[in-house]
């Protein structure tokens, strides 16, 4: 586009302009509109008209209809009124709007009711809307009130409707050149309920509204008209605005098509003239194609053909649907009629001579059915299938050679088998043999094939059969009947035969299809990852086109070949090209596209609701698969671009869950650090400064039980790092932990006497069986874990004993720390040895990291044991922590194993 065309593109639109132009020192309109009597509409008028009145406005009633409602009264209190005209029409003396006074009286703004109000007299305009209207062009501001079946367009509708025609109407024209539509809208039932209590007409008239307008049908269908109308007037609105400032489009409308393809050359005609009204008319637009129950729905051309022009239509930006069923007609209507369509387009087929004579056209038959929707036919020069075949070099219809000579040598066999019975006896029902010949012909070609043979049949039969035998000649007149009804049952029957092979043939097709698609959708629903539904899809590929298939994937800025099927299958450069293209134009590419057609391959985006997600190739080589194939093949892509994206959000899904749990971790270890290490550096920061301060002049008692502060705050503090350094390289998988010979007995000994110099006020008993063999595993692991229990069970185990026991149980060491703290609930005991996991004091605050136990199950683990935890364990309290080791073998033992 150059400069200047992007210039006037971006200019607003010049009638619109005008238009806002010519509205300058004219008043405004505002109509209030309504479904039906009775909503509101004076009420929202006068109560609008007294909050403006109250700032200050220039507001005059220059005439309200209150219809003896009183609340409605009410609200005339405090407005200036203009007297209305005295008019004399039929002997009575009657009040109209007086146009004149309020021309002279000259408001901000006026209401007057009653939009459609047909006036009386001999005033100067003989509707009141054009009182309005020279009020509007006067510079004065107008309120006003209409009910939706005044509107000229609707009055047809309404009067289906309501059942009553309309007398006081409207042009369109009023309500579109209102600057305001306030819908007043009332439900149905509420305003049936006001009708009742008598507050919309008086009694007598509001039992005959009731029985016949006001009823919740009606109601409701005025209600829909009005909020659509509404809808439609602000769209205009939207409209002029988006031209006067240069806005560009789309803006929304009540229209919606129905678009009636099938596979012929003529729909793709019919979709681009829809294309059209539907952009003409700004509307939403279905295009639909509808698919017999018991045939297929033609051969492969024709369905290809279909394809693309639904790929047309939606390209277009059309809605497309396929339906299966057998009567088109009621099919079309039950689909207008679900999607509110308001037309329909079709093209304009008729039937060829003879068939024209028994059957009417699609078309025809639509429009004698059709009610309340318009049909738009879209004409167009098709060419006869018979002028097909001759401009492409083929005589005769496709299977038609065949289908003779089906029907040729079946005949013949039951002419040589009926001459063969004659010679032995003479049958009076020897043309039920060519009956058989029918049937076979239809079973195994078709109806052509039966119809062909039936024709022959009844020329074999009167040549051999009829007297006189050998000519064409008949000499009864019942043989002549004979023949003719030989005929009639032949081709009725060949016909039945060919229509139940028919759909066999369809049911068995489609039967396989769906066969294939659900154990293809029973595969993806086991599989977990996208590799796996990549194979699985390439498979299924491979096994429907019996060509090989390829599935590429984003990888970094690029695609790549994640699966191919055979694997050996490989790619070239214009293979890559056109598998780049479809996935980022998202449109087929390669093999019979208009895309890189020299490739051998043709490449499919991976459509998914969130976009594509992958690229399908297989080998066509001009080639294309057959309908049933291609369906097939529609089938499965849709799958594998659902599962593939349902793996990458799966995939998504525990990275999230990986990454939260990483800022629990990093949570957790920071409100440890922030305790477990600030307070003994606290306190050994404390017994230094204390000891720089006093320096000699301390008592050594004081010395000492600093120092030793220092040395327990260091111990703890020394303890703690060497838990998170466990941590660490246990998170890294480098643990190694030794398989040596370990004394039980010895590693729990020496742990003790470490455990009772770091927690001096709390007392430990051993129990360690005799004879206790030696254990496979780490001794330097071993008393790091033990050691971890004995910290745990000092800080949860109140002020009782902590118990270590050592046994052997078959062919396990089984060692157990035992405390008599409160222990641990039910609920928290799955969770004791996971990572941070602490019993709070209770004062709520924590005490430790929370890493003791967590460490302990990785060593024990990474020494190839068991641990488990216990609650209670003795007297309904406390807590076990039970770990179990193989037991180590003598040597000869080890090396039998080995």
């Amino acid at each position: 586009m150059s400069e200047i065309d992007r210039d006037l593109a971006n200019r607003p639109d010049p009638d619109a302009l005008l238009a806002l132009a010519e509205q300058g020192g004219r008043g405004k309109l505002t109509v209030f509109l309504g479904a039906a009597p009775g909503v509101g509409k004076t009420f929202a008028m006068l109560m609008r008209a007294q909050r403006l009145k109250q700032q200050g406005a220039d507001i005059v009633i220059g005439l309200v209809e209150t219809h003896g409602r009183s609340e409605t009264a009410a609200l005339l209190e405090g407005l200036e009124v203009l007297p209305r005209r005295e008019v004399v029409h039929s002997g009575r003396t009657l009040s109209e709007f007086d146009l004149d006074a309020a021309l002279a009286r000259r408001p901000t703004i006026i209401v007057v009711d009653e939009l459609a109000h047909t006036n009386l007299g001999d005033g100067r305009h003989p509707k009141r809307y054009q009182d309005i209207e020279e009020l509007v062009d006067a510079g004065i501001d107008v309120w006003t009130a209409l009910n939706i079946q005044h509107l000229e367009s609707l009055s047809d509708i309404v009067a289906q409707i309501a059942g009553v025609p309309v007398r006081e109407r409207i042009p369109d024209t009023v309500l579109n050149r209102a600057d305001e539509v306030l819908l007043v809208d009332l439900p149905p039932a509420e305003l049936i309920e006001r009708l009742k209590e008598g507050k919309v007409y008086l009694p007598d008239n509001a039992r005959r509204a009731a029985d016949n307008f006001f009823r919740l049908g009606n109601l409701t269908a005025l209600r829909e008209l009005a909020l659509r109308r509404t809808a439609d007037r602000v769209d205009d609105q939207m409209v002029d605005y988006l031209k006067q400032n240069a806005i560009e489009g789309p803006w929304p409308a009540g229209e919606r098509l129905l678009v009636c393809i099938g596979p012929d050359p003529l729909s793709e005609k019919v979709v681009r003239t829809a294309s059209r009204l539907a952009s003409g008319l700004n509307a939403d637009w279905i295009v639909v194609s509808i698919e017999r129950a018991d045939r297929e729905a033609g051969d492969g051309e024709a369905m290809r053909q279909l394809d693309e022009i639904f790929r047309l239509a939606e390209q277009l930006g059309a809605e497309t649907r396929r339906i299966v069923g057998s009567d088109f007609v009621e099919e079309i209507l039950k689909l207008a009629r679900r999607e509110n369509a308001t037309q329909i387009v079709i093209g304009a087929r008729r039937h060829w001579f003879p068939l024209s004579l028994f059957r009417a056209s699609l078309p025809d038959a639509l429009a004698k059915r059709v009610a309340g929707v318009g049909i738009h036919l879209v004409t167009g020069k098709i060419e006869p299938a018979a002028k097909r075949r001759r401009r492409s070099g083929q005589l005769l219809p496709e299977g038609l050679g065949r289908a003779f000579g089906i029907a040729s040598g079946t005949v013949g066999l039951a002419t040589a088998l009926g001459v063969l019975i004659e010679q032995v006896i003479i049958l009076q029902n020897i043309s039920l043999l060519y009956l058989l010949a029918v049937l076979a012909s239809a079973v195994y070609a078709g109806y052509f094939a039966a119809l062909a043979a039936a024709l022959f049949s009844v020329v074999a039969y009167n040549f051999f059969f009829i007297e006189p035998v050998g000519t064409f000649t008949v000499a009864e007149p019942h043989e002549v009947f004979a023949l003719f009804v030989f005929l009639a049952a032949a081709a009725l029957a060949g016909g039945l035969a060919s229509r139940i092979r028919e759909q066999a043939k369809t049911a068995k097709g489609r039967a396989t299809a769906t066969q294939a698609l659900y154990d293809f959708s029973r595969k993806l629903s086991g599989t977990a990852n996208a590799e796996d539904v990549l194979w699985a899809a390439a498979n299924q590929i491979h096994a429907t086109l019996k060509r090989n298939a390829v599935l590429l994937l984003p990888e970094d800025v690029d695609i790549a070949v994640r699966v191919a099927w055979p694997p050996d299958t490989e790619l070239s450069v214009s293979d890559m090209m056109a598998a780049r293209w479809a996935f980022e134009k998202k449109e087929p590419a390669g093999n019979e596209t208009g895309t890189l057609p020299n490739s051998p391959f043709q490449f499919r985006p991976l459509m998914s609701p969130h976009g594509v997600v992958g690229v399908c190739g297989f080998l066509q080589e001009g080639n294309p698969p057959d309908i049933n194939a291609e369906r097939a093949l529609a089938a499965i892509l849709d799958q594998t671009a659902i599962a593939v994206d349902r793996a990458r959000l799966s995939r998504e899904s525990l990275d999230q869950a990986a990454q939260l749990e990483g800022e629990k971790f990093r949570a957790a270890l920071l409100s440890s650090l922030s305790h477990d290490l600030t307070t003994p550096l606290a306190a050994i920061g404390g017994a230094v400064a204390n000891l720089r301060k006093l320096g000699e002049g301390m008592p050594q008692a004081d010395r000492e039980d600093l120092l030793n502060s220092i040395d327990e705050e260091s111990g703890r503090l020394k303890h703690f790092v060497a838990n998170l350094l466990d941590m660490i390289r246990l998170e890294a998988g480098t643990i190694n932990a030794r398989r040596d010979r370990v004394d039980v007995a010895e590693v729990v000994h020496d742990t003790v006497e470490r455990a009772r110099k770091y927690f001096p006020g709390r007392v430990f008993e051993t129990s360690i069986a005799p004879e206790l063999p030696l254990m496979r595993g780490d001794s330097v692991l071993l008393g790091q874990t033990l050691f971890n229990l004995l910290d745990n069970a000092d800080r949860f185990g109140g002020d009782e004993p902590v118990s270590i026991y050592a046994r052997r149980e078959g062919d396990e060491v089984v060692l157990s720390v035992t405390d008599l703290g409160k222990g641990i609930a039910a609920a928290d005991i799955d969770q004791v040895f996971d990572k941070f996991f602490r019993k709070g004091k209770p004062d709520g605050r924590s005490l430790g990291t929370g890493l003791g136990l967590s460490i302990s199950k990785g060593f024990v683990e990474a020494m190839g044991g068991r641990i488990k935890a216990e609650s209670p364990a003795l007297r309904r309290r406390g807590t076990r922590i039970s770990m179990r080791f193989p037991v180590a073998g003598t040597e000869a033992q080890e090396k039998e194993r080995g």
